[in-house]
Protein backbone atom coordinates (compact mmCIF):
# COMPACT_ATOMS: atom_id res chain seq x y z
CA UNK A 1 0.00 0.00 0.00
CA UNK A 2 1.18 3.42 -0.84
CA UNK A 3 1.81 5.85 2.04
CA UNK A 4 0.47 9.54 1.98
CA UNK A 5 3.08 11.54 2.24
CA UNK A 6 2.10 14.95 4.05
CA UNK A 7 5.62 16.53 4.24
CA UNK A 8 6.66 19.00 6.70
CA UNK A 9 4.25 21.84 6.31
CA UNK A 10 1.03 19.43 5.89
CA UNK A 11 1.92 17.38 9.01
CA UNK A 12 1.95 20.38 10.94
CA UNK A 13 -0.93 21.79 9.36
CA UNK A 14 -2.92 18.68 10.39
CA UNK A 15 -2.00 18.86 14.06
CA UNK A 16 -2.77 22.42 14.04
CA UNK A 17 -6.54 21.34 12.81
CA UNK A 18 -7.97 20.61 16.48
CA UNK A 19 -6.43 24.00 17.79
CA UNK A 20 -7.72 26.18 14.34
CA UNK A 21 -11.46 24.16 14.68
CA UNK A 22 -11.56 25.23 18.73
CA UNK A 23 -10.15 29.01 17.82
CA UNK A 24 -12.78 29.26 15.03
CA UNK A 25 -15.32 28.12 17.15
CA UNK A 26 -14.17 30.68 20.47
CA UNK A 27 -13.44 33.48 18.32
CA UNK A 28 -15.03 33.59 14.68
CA UNK A 29 -19.07 32.64 15.46
CA UNK A 30 -18.59 35.14 18.32
CA UNK A 31 -17.68 37.78 16.11
CA UNK A 32 -19.98 36.78 13.49
CA UNK A 33 -22.60 36.43 15.96
CA UNK A 34 -22.34 40.24 16.74
CA UNK A 35 -22.33 41.93 13.87
CA UNK A 36 -25.38 39.83 12.61
CA UNK A 37 -27.24 41.12 15.71
CA UNK A 38 -25.79 44.57 15.37
CA UNK A 39 -27.90 44.73 11.69
CA UNK A 40 -30.95 43.61 13.01
CA UNK A 41 -33.81 43.87 15.10
CA UNK A 42 -33.29 42.18 18.11
CA UNK A 43 -36.59 40.54 19.22
CA UNK A 44 -36.77 40.28 23.37
CA UNK A 45 -39.43 37.84 22.82
CA UNK A 46 -37.42 34.87 21.12
CA UNK A 47 -34.27 36.31 22.38
CA UNK A 48 -33.12 36.00 18.74
CA UNK A 49 -32.28 38.62 15.71
CA UNK A 50 -35.54 39.19 13.75
CA UNK A 51 -35.86 41.50 10.94
CA UNK A 52 -32.56 42.91 9.01
CA UNK A 53 -32.09 46.18 9.37
CA UNK A 54 -28.97 47.22 7.96
CA UNK A 55 -27.04 49.87 8.95
CA UNK A 56 -29.56 51.90 11.00
CA UNK A 57 -27.99 50.52 14.35
CA UNK A 58 -24.52 52.26 13.42
CA UNK A 59 -26.46 55.23 12.64
CA UNK A 60 -27.90 55.67 15.93
CA UNK A 61 -24.73 54.42 17.38
CA UNK A 62 -23.11 57.23 15.97
CA UNK A 63 -25.39 60.04 16.73
CA UNK A 64 -25.72 58.51 20.43
CA UNK A 65 -23.70 61.55 22.57
CA UNK A 66 -23.42 59.11 25.12
CA UNK A 67 -21.24 56.68 23.49
CA UNK A 68 -19.41 59.45 21.77
CA UNK A 69 -18.94 60.81 25.62
CA UNK A 70 -17.07 56.92 26.70
CA UNK A 71 -15.20 57.26 23.52
CA UNK A 72 -14.04 60.23 24.61
CA UNK A 73 -13.49 58.86 28.66
CA UNK A 74 -11.48 56.12 26.90
CA UNK A 75 -9.39 58.18 24.95
CA UNK A 76 -8.41 60.29 28.06
CA UNK A 77 -7.70 57.48 30.19
CA UNK A 78 -5.90 55.42 27.34
CA UNK A 79 -3.72 58.31 26.97
CA UNK A 80 -2.51 59.02 30.59
CA UNK A 81 -2.45 55.33 31.90
CA UNK A 82 -0.46 53.69 29.41
CA UNK A 83 2.42 56.38 29.26
CA UNK A 84 2.25 56.07 33.14
CA UNK A 85 2.64 52.61 33.51
CA UNK A 86 5.09 52.29 30.79
CA UNK A 87 6.80 54.98 32.74
CA UNK A 88 6.90 53.35 35.92
CA UNK A 89 7.72 49.96 34.79
CA UNK A 90 10.61 50.44 33.00
CA UNK A 91 11.92 52.76 35.98
CA UNK A 92 11.11 50.46 39.17
CA UNK A 93 12.83 47.59 36.50
CA UNK A 94 16.22 49.44 36.16
CA UNK A 95 15.93 50.22 40.32
CA UNK A 96 15.07 46.30 40.87
CA UNK A 97 18.38 45.40 38.40
CA UNK A 98 20.75 46.89 40.82
CA UNK A 99 21.67 45.19 44.00
CA UNK A 100 20.57 46.31 47.37
CA UNK A 101 19.53 44.45 50.23
CA UNK A 102 15.63 43.38 50.09
CA UNK A 103 15.76 43.84 46.49
CA UNK A 104 14.23 40.03 46.32
CA UNK A 105 11.56 41.07 49.33
CA UNK A 106 10.24 43.96 46.43
CA UNK A 107 9.82 41.81 43.74
CA UNK A 108 7.65 39.37 45.42
CA UNK A 109 5.89 42.50 46.59
CA UNK A 110 5.04 43.77 43.33
CA UNK A 111 3.54 40.60 42.13
CA UNK A 112 0.73 41.09 44.45
CA UNK A 113 -1.50 43.32 42.46
CA UNK A 114 -1.43 41.58 39.37
CA UNK A 115 -2.86 38.70 41.23
CA UNK A 116 -5.34 40.31 42.79
CA UNK A 117 -8.89 40.14 40.78
CA UNK A 118 -9.83 43.06 39.02
CA UNK A 119 -13.48 43.50 40.88
CA UNK A 120 -11.29 43.04 44.31
CA UNK A 121 -8.94 45.56 43.58
CA UNK A 122 -11.58 48.36 42.26
CA UNK A 123 -13.81 47.43 45.53
CA UNK A 124 -10.73 47.68 48.00
CA UNK A 125 -9.99 50.83 46.76
CA UNK A 126 -13.50 51.74 46.28
CA UNK A 127 -13.46 51.72 50.67
CA UNK A 128 -10.08 53.28 51.01
CA UNK A 129 -11.16 56.51 48.91
CA UNK A 130 -14.30 56.69 50.89
CA UNK A 131 -14.34 60.45 51.62
CA UNK A 132 -15.71 59.72 55.11
CA UNK A 133 -14.16 56.23 56.24
CA UNK A 134 -11.20 55.97 53.99
CA UNK A 135 -7.81 55.39 54.74
CA UNK A 136 -6.73 57.71 52.27
CA UNK A 137 -8.50 60.55 53.50
CA UNK A 138 -7.62 59.40 56.88
CA UNK A 139 -3.74 60.22 56.28
CA UNK A 140 -4.45 63.20 54.46
CA UNK A 141 -6.25 64.37 57.73
CA UNK A 142 -3.53 63.69 59.83
CA UNK A 143 -1.56 66.84 57.39
CA UNK A 144 -4.66 68.97 57.27
CA UNK A 145 -5.58 67.84 54.02
CA UNK A 146 -9.67 66.66 53.09
CA UNK A 147 -11.68 65.31 53.39
CA UNK A 148 -11.36 64.67 49.39
CA UNK A 149 -14.21 63.33 46.84
CA UNK A 150 -12.17 61.03 45.30
CA UNK A 151 -15.04 59.42 43.84
CA UNK A 152 -17.41 62.19 43.92
CA UNK A 153 -15.66 64.21 42.00
CA UNK A 154 -15.41 63.62 38.06
CA UNK A 155 -11.54 64.65 37.47
CA UNK A 156 -10.80 63.12 40.59
CA UNK A 157 -12.86 59.89 39.68
CA UNK A 158 -10.71 59.55 36.22
CA UNK A 159 -7.64 60.28 38.50
CA UNK A 160 -8.38 57.58 41.02
CA UNK A 161 -9.33 54.88 38.17
CA UNK A 162 -6.09 55.99 36.64
CA UNK A 163 -4.26 55.18 39.66
CA UNK A 164 -5.93 51.93 40.59
CA UNK A 165 -5.72 51.13 36.98
CA UNK A 166 -1.76 51.78 37.20
CA UNK A 167 -1.25 50.25 40.43
CA UNK A 168 -2.84 46.68 39.27
CA UNK A 169 -1.03 46.44 36.06
CA UNK A 170 2.66 48.21 36.39
CA UNK A 171 3.89 45.14 37.95
CA UNK A 172 3.27 43.43 34.51
CA UNK A 173 4.95 46.14 32.61
CA UNK A 174 7.87 45.67 35.57
CA UNK A 175 8.54 41.70 34.72
CA UNK A 176 8.19 42.68 31.27
CA UNK A 177 11.15 45.20 31.61
CA UNK A 178 13.27 43.18 33.95
CA UNK A 179 13.43 40.28 31.68
CA UNK A 180 14.52 42.30 29.06
CA UNK A 181 16.99 43.77 31.05
CA UNK A 182 18.19 40.60 32.06
CA UNK A 183 18.71 39.65 28.41
CA UNK A 184 20.78 41.89 26.86
CA UNK A 185 24.65 41.21 26.34
CA UNK A 186 26.94 41.73 28.53
CA UNK A 187 29.52 42.00 25.96
CA UNK A 188 28.12 45.70 24.85
CA UNK A 189 28.49 47.18 27.81
CA UNK A 190 32.04 46.06 28.17
CA UNK A 191 33.09 48.03 25.04
CA UNK A 192 30.70 50.91 26.04
CA UNK A 193 32.74 50.68 29.97
CA UNK A 194 36.34 50.31 27.57
CA UNK A 195 35.08 53.40 25.35
CA UNK A 196 34.84 55.20 28.69
CA UNK A 197 30.69 55.86 28.37
CA UNK A 198 29.46 57.15 31.21
CA UNK A 199 26.37 55.97 33.25
CA UNK A 200 24.10 58.66 31.30
CA UNK A 201 25.54 57.41 28.17
CA UNK A 202 25.65 53.76 28.16
CA UNK A 203 21.37 54.45 29.63
CA UNK A 204 20.87 56.56 26.33
CA UNK A 205 22.85 54.91 23.70
CA UNK A 206 23.30 51.04 24.62
CA UNK A 207 20.60 50.61 26.48
CA UNK A 208 17.31 52.36 25.79
CA UNK A 209 18.38 51.13 21.81
CA UNK A 210 18.71 47.50 23.00
CA UNK A 211 15.37 48.01 24.62
CA UNK A 212 12.95 49.48 21.85
CA UNK A 213 11.97 45.79 21.10
CA UNK A 214 10.94 45.28 24.61
CA UNK A 215 9.19 48.49 25.09
CA UNK A 216 7.11 48.18 22.05
CA UNK A 217 5.86 44.01 22.75
CA UNK A 218 5.09 45.53 26.08
CA UNK A 219 3.12 49.16 25.01
CA UNK A 220 1.32 46.88 22.86
CA UNK A 221 0.27 44.33 25.42
CA UNK A 222 -0.98 46.73 27.77
CA UNK A 223 -2.64 48.25 25.20
CA UNK A 224 -5.02 45.42 24.35
CA UNK A 225 -5.27 44.95 27.75
CA UNK A 226 -6.28 48.52 28.50
CA UNK A 227 -9.10 48.88 25.95
CA UNK A 228 -10.89 46.43 27.43
CA UNK A 229 -10.82 48.08 31.00
CA UNK A 230 -14.08 47.58 32.73
CA UNK A 231 -13.99 45.47 35.70
CA UNK A 232 -12.45 48.66 37.64
CA UNK A 233 -14.36 51.25 36.22
CA UNK A 234 -17.84 49.26 37.44
CA UNK A 235 -16.22 48.15 40.96
CA UNK A 236 -14.36 51.51 41.81
CA UNK A 237 -16.81 54.03 40.13
CA UNK A 238 -19.56 52.37 38.49
CA UNK A 239 -18.79 54.69 35.31
CA UNK A 240 -19.80 57.99 37.74
CA UNK A 241 -20.28 60.80 38.94
CA UNK A 242 -22.38 60.92 36.21
CA UNK A 243 -20.31 60.08 32.78
CA UNK A 244 -16.75 60.65 33.74
CA UNK A 245 -15.31 57.64 33.92
CA UNK A 246 -17.69 55.69 31.76
CA UNK A 247 -15.92 53.68 29.39
CA UNK A 248 -16.77 52.29 26.66
CA UNK A 249 -17.06 48.58 27.92
CA UNK A 250 -18.89 49.61 30.43
CA UNK A 251 -21.32 51.44 28.35
CA UNK A 252 -21.79 49.36 26.42
CA UNK A 253 -22.45 46.79 28.81
CA UNK A 254 -25.34 49.09 30.19
CA UNK A 255 -26.75 49.42 26.59
CA UNK A 256 -26.67 45.37 25.95
CA UNK A 257 -27.75 43.83 29.44
CA UNK A 258 -29.24 47.03 31.56
CA UNK A 259 -30.81 48.49 28.72
CA UNK A 260 -31.39 45.24 26.61
CA UNK A 261 -30.44 47.24 23.18
CA UNK A 262 -28.50 44.50 22.08
CA UNK A 263 -28.79 45.78 18.27
CA UNK A 264 -27.06 48.94 19.75
CA UNK A 265 -24.57 47.42 21.89
CA UNK A 266 -23.62 45.23 19.05
CA UNK A 267 -22.96 48.24 16.96
CA UNK A 268 -20.95 49.63 19.50
CA UNK A 269 -18.39 46.53 20.14
CA UNK A 270 -17.96 46.00 16.60
CA UNK A 271 -16.83 49.50 15.75
CA UNK A 272 -14.34 49.11 18.80
CA UNK A 273 -13.46 46.04 17.22
CA UNK A 274 -12.75 47.06 14.12
CA UNK A 275 -10.82 50.63 15.71
CA UNK A 276 -8.74 48.08 18.23
CA UNK A 277 -7.90 45.84 15.14
CA UNK A 278 -6.93 49.17 12.81
CA UNK A 279 -5.26 50.59 15.55
CA UNK A 280 -3.39 47.56 16.66
CA UNK A 281 -2.06 46.82 13.01
CA UNK A 282 -0.68 50.33 13.27
CA UNK A 283 1.17 49.90 16.87
CA UNK A 284 2.86 46.77 15.20
CA UNK A 285 4.12 48.46 11.61
CA UNK A 286 5.28 51.42 14.09
CA UNK A 287 6.75 48.61 16.78
CA UNK A 288 8.72 46.54 13.41
CA UNK A 289 10.28 50.31 11.87
CA UNK A 290 11.62 50.58 15.52
CA UNK A 291 13.57 47.72 15.85
CA UNK A 292 14.85 47.89 12.18
CA UNK A 293 16.08 51.28 13.16
CA UNK A 294 17.47 50.27 16.59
Amino acid sequence: MRRLRLGEPGTAWLFLTPALVLLAGMLLYPIIYTVWVSMSDFDLATFQPSGWVGLRNYTAVLNDPGFLESFKVTGIYLVVALPLQMVLGFAIAFLLNVEWRGRGVLRALFLIPMVVAPVVAGGVWRMLLDPLWGVVNYLLGLVGVGPVEWIGDPVLAMVSVIVIDTWRWTPFVVLIAAAGIMALPGEVYEAARVDGAGRRQTLRRVTLPLLVPVMAAAFIVRWLGAVKMFDIALAATKGGPGNATNVLNLYIYEKGFRSLEFGSASSMATIVLVITMLLTFVLFRVSNRLENRW
